[in-house]
């Protein structure tokens, strides 16, 4: 789909040339969080062009996890069936390994993503979504495609973003076409910023990262061997090890693409390596993979060999006046706990209504500055975890008793006496046992991938202080309606169909949930409608003719009264809640300050 939307281009500010191409909204990125954006304002109807400066979607694996906020917000974008029917389902990854070669002595293992018996309840009740796992260069032909279908965004490939001027009506941006070197420009009200880690929207913006760049060098090797026979009683996506001989940080990381023939080989690199690989010399990186392997004879094809390095910084801003930035281009950090892509998903979802709304003129600008105040919290606090979640590997070689310095030999004895019946190999056991239960935090961290909450921005507070959580709230999601919580999952009956909380709400709109006695609420929303624009959708639950509470779940979930009210807004996040239908008249003026006067800091 590359073509000029309809209709002359209107003219530019006053004193300048009229643009090649007038549009409400420019996205700039054609990544997962550019193309969830556009098809985020497709559905909502907001006209918008999409510019990536690569002429296709990503020719490698990439990022790959996709967790359960990511397919809730799938859902709601009408992809998520589309999308587990290419991937690979959970089941398949219910592993974390750690080994010294494939062919080699496991060193441990552990339940992950939800899939171990003490876990698995857990993720089911938490969402009607499942994580599965589908590289970036799948995901994004599905994304382009339900774009192309939407009709509503342009998309344009091989346009690399220049530079841009704001004003007070809106924002000019100059792009360049790499096949034919012309400049042309797009006038916008809006810029939506998802052009990487290199990002010039950000740049262009002045906006600066915070943090540390160059953490670690690496580098990722795409290929092709068949490690059926090591892998099929032991599925999963991450398979560590550590060859001994090798130094402790010297982690060789085996990512399953698809199970068990395609692989992301992720090896770590000191400052004398980085200096010295050559990414053209397949055989060496062959001979390395098949030391990895354990098996010096395995078929191995090299399809793509990618250096890079690891950094793990915040913009100190998300935004700047009328331009918006997300996804790599405002955090970035390591690819443990897999929350890059995850994290530009949810931006995009979380500024997407709020520029329909504003756009429309319902609400005020100052709802999109809601964007940067929710979600760069967000973003600091993944990128925390990661990085914690990557030094915690390093425990993994000291519980074995692995030191710089020792020989291949050492470290093979240190395996092999591992299950020794002496006192030595008894605390390293141990200690194996704790550093492999601290990587819990990377494959269960459930409360931090589903359990984030807006503290500020388009919320309003009830009164109520924010819950407490009884377990670990990264490794444990808490579900509570308090306002800026994402809203509970729990499954209802509309007639003869079972349908999450989560899917009878959002769809581009504000929804109010009630029950028994909550007739007041209707009216009120009817009240908020006229009085600001935007429809509020009243769902009874429990009721004669409303949703049915087949388990008993919502009510147990819902922390207000059968006649109480909890509004959720568009990206399912919980607005506002009231404990009975006595607030009911309050909800227009809730409302009204919601889209013009949301809460900050």
């Amino acid at each position: 789909m590359t073509h000029r939307p309809r209709g002359a281009p209107a003219p530019g500010p006053a004193g300048t040339p009229a643009p090649d191409v007038r549009v409400p909204v420019l996205v700039v990125g054609a990544g997962p969080a550019g193309l969830t954006a556009s098809l985020a304002l497709s559905r909502q109807g907001v006209r918008h062009l999409l510019v990536d400066r690569h002429h296709g979607s990503a020719h490698t694996p990439r990022a790959h996890l996709l967790n359960q906020r990511t397919g809730e917000i799938l859902r709601d974008l009408g992809l998520e069936e589309r999308v587990l029917a290419e991937a690979t389902p959970s089941p398949m990854f219910a592993n974390h390994v750690f080994m010294s070669t494939f062919a080699g002595p496991e060193v441990s293992r552990l339940d992950a993503y939800g899939n171990g018996p003490d876990r698995v309840g857990d993720y089911l009740a938490a969402s009607p979504s499942r994580m599965c796992n589908l590289a970036q260069h799948l995901l994004e032909p599905l994304l382009v495609a339900e774009v192309e279908r939407a009709g509503v965004g342009s998309l344009r490939c091989g346009q690399e973003f220049q530079r841009l001027e704001q004003d007070g009506e809106g924002v000019t941006s100059v792009l360049r076409d790499r096949r034919t070197g012309r400049e042309w420009t797009v006038r916008s009200e809006y810029v939506i910023g998802a052009d990487g880690g290199r990002s010039r929207v950000r740049e262009s913006c002045g906006i600066a990262l915070k943090g540390t760049e160059g953490l670690a060098r690496a580098v990722s090797v795409w290929f092709e061997a068949d490690l059926s026979r090591h892998c099929a009683d032991r599925p999963a996506i991450l398979y560590v090890g550590g060859v001994p001989g090798r130094p402790p940080e010297d982690g060789r990381v085996f990512v399953s693409v698809r199970p068990w023939h395609d692989w992301m080989y992720l090896r770590f690199l000191d400052s004398e390596g980085a200096a010295s690989f050559d990414p053209d010399d397949h055989e060496e990186i062959v001979a390395h993979i098949r030391q990895s392997i354990g098996d010096p004879a395995i078929d191995v094809r090299v399809k793509c060999v990618s250096p890079w390095q690891v950094n793990a910084v915040v913009a100190e801003r998300f935004a700047a006046g009328r331009v918006f930035c997300l996804g790599d281009a405002v955090h970035q950090m390591p690819p443990t706990n897999g929350l890059g892509l995850n994290t530009a998903i949810a931006d995009a979802f979380n500024l997407a209504w709020k520029l329909r709304l504003v756009l429309a003129g319902r609400a005020g600008p100052e709802l999109l500055a809601t964007y940067e105040s929710e979600r760069r919290p967000v973003a600091a606090q993944v990128v925390d975890r990661a990085v914690r979640s990557m030094v915690d590997f390093l425990g993994i070689p000291a519980a074995l008793g692995y030191t710089a310095g020792q020989s291949a030999e050492e470290q093979w004895e240190l395996l092999r006496s591992l299950d020794d019946d002496t006192p030595s190999a008894a605390a390293r056991r141990t200690a194996l046992a704790e550093a492999t239960a601290r990587i819990d935090y990377q494959v269960n961290a459930h409360g931090v991938e589903l359990g984030y909450r807006y503290r500020t921005g388009a919320r309003m507070d009830d009164g109520t202080p924010e819950p407490t959580a009884e377990r670990d709230p990264e490794l444990y999601y808490t579900p509570t309606t308090w306002p800026g919580a994402r809203l509970p999952h729990a499954w209802l009956e509309d007639g003869r169909r079972r349908r999450s909380t989560l899917d009878v709400t959002g769809g581009g709109r504000f929804t109010l949930l009630t029950g028994r006695g909550g007739d007041a609420w209707y009216d009120a929303a009817r009240a908020a409608a006229r009085e600001t624009g935007v429809d509020v959708t009243v769902l009874s639950v429990g009721t004669t003719g409303g949703l049915r509470d087949p388990y008993g779940t919502w009510e147990r979930l819902r922390e207000v009264d059968a006649d109480g009210g909890v509004l959720v807004r568009p990206d399912a996040h919980v607005a506002w809640r009231a404990r009975t239908s006595a607030s009911a008249p309050d909800l227009p003026k809730i409302l009204t300050e919601l889209l013009h006067t949301p809460s900050h800091p």
